[in-house]
């Protein structure tokens, strides 16, 4: 019995030899330490080092050509002489609210605005209405909506200028064949924002069609069947049901639309061929757009084309305060 006590005495620590350990283990080491350190420090910067690029790149691509086109519109800056300028204040913008050719193009781009938007939203919603209904290859229909939104403003408008041409057009022949004489659409005012709003409408009819196509699949169909229980026939739940649903998607897509509009310049760019910039001859369907870059980049007068830009913003941000007054009204209604 002594001896096994003995033993056991020796083997098993004593009170005074576990307190050390025990006092030891609950010491951070500085590894541990530096790690917890880094964690936090992970913890803390790493939402905003995923966030950063998005930011370095609108400063430089966005907020600093803004900022610069503001300061250049406030002096006489021209292209061929960029180092010198000279401070004018608002003489730019007052030469603009002079100028013939500013309300010209300003009138021409409400006018294909609204030439192009109407009709392709009206379409655009009739095409998803029968779309919205089960169709045999509806997959297939709807990539073959998307297909003009996918090709290029060069090859839809070089396409439309042969179908718009003068001798030989496809369009003059069409009408010639139901005796109507041939219009020479790039020369004539109406003619020619007809055609140029006619690629509009075929570039973002299917687009919007998707658009209209998703939003009406959302509306819930206790709605339908309630509505045809009551006796509504197709058009009537069309009327009464999808509209109202679909207010606030027509909404975004007339604004949407709207700014596009404002902001239009390659098709008419294209279309007019040589005196493209100038909107044919006689300016006849010069967009703001077309404007801006006859006076940078033809005239090179680049104060004023940054003064073209900046109204052109104070109109999309009109057209934004426009919508939200809407939107705030439809809220109220529902």
């Amino acid at each position: 019995m002594s001896e096994t006590a003995e033993y056991a005495e020796t083997a098993s620590p004593g009170k005074g030899d576990a307190a050390p350990a025990a006092s030891g283990s609950r010491q951070a080491s500085p590894t541990s330490s530096w790690r917890s350190r880094l964690y936090r420090w992970d913890i803390k910067a790493s939402p905003y080092l995923f966030v950063a690029p998005f930011f370095l790149f609108f400063g430089a691509f966005g907020l600093f050509p803004l900022l610069y086109t503001g300061w250049a519109s406030l002096h006489r800056l021209e292209l061929t002489n960029l180092d010198d300028s000279t401070w004018l204040g608002l003489e730019n913008y007052t030469n603009l609210l002079q100028s013939d050719y500013f309300w010209n193009a300003l009138g021409n781009t409400f006018t294909i605005g609204v030439i192009s938007t109407v009709p392709q939203l009206a379409m655009a919603l009739g095409i998803a209405h029968l779309l919205n209904y089960k169709l045999r290859g509806s997959t297939l229909w709807r990539v073959a909506m998307l297909a003009p939104y996918a090709t290029s403003v060069a090859s839809a408008s070089l396409v439309f200028t042969l179908l718009f041409a003068w001798d030989g057009g496809m369009v003059n022949w069409l009408i010639g064949s139901v005796g109507i004489d041939p219009v020479n659409w790039r020369e004539s005012s109406w003619g020619s924002q007809f055609a140029v709003s006619s690629i509009v409408i075929w570039r973002w009819t299917g687009y919007n069609a998707l658009i209209y196509l998703a939003a009406m699949q959302a509306v819930p169909h206790d709605l339908y069947e309630s509505a045809s229980l009551d006796g509504a026939s197709r058009w009537q739940q069309f009327r009464h049901v999808t509209i109202p649903m679909l207010r606030p998607t027509i909404l975004f897509t007339v604004v949407v639309s709207t700014i596009g509009a404002t902001q239009l310049f390659g098709e008419p760019l294209l279309f007019g061929g040589t005196a493209g910039s100038k909107g044919g001859a006689d300016h006849q369907f010069q967009t703001l757009g077309l404007y801006l870059y006859d006076q940078g980049w033809i005239n090179g007068h680049l104060g004023r084309a940054s003064a073209v830009a900046w109204l052109m913003l104070v109109l999309l941000l009109l057209i934004a305060a426009v919508n939200l007054l809407i939107a705030r009204r439809l809220r109220k209604d529902r």
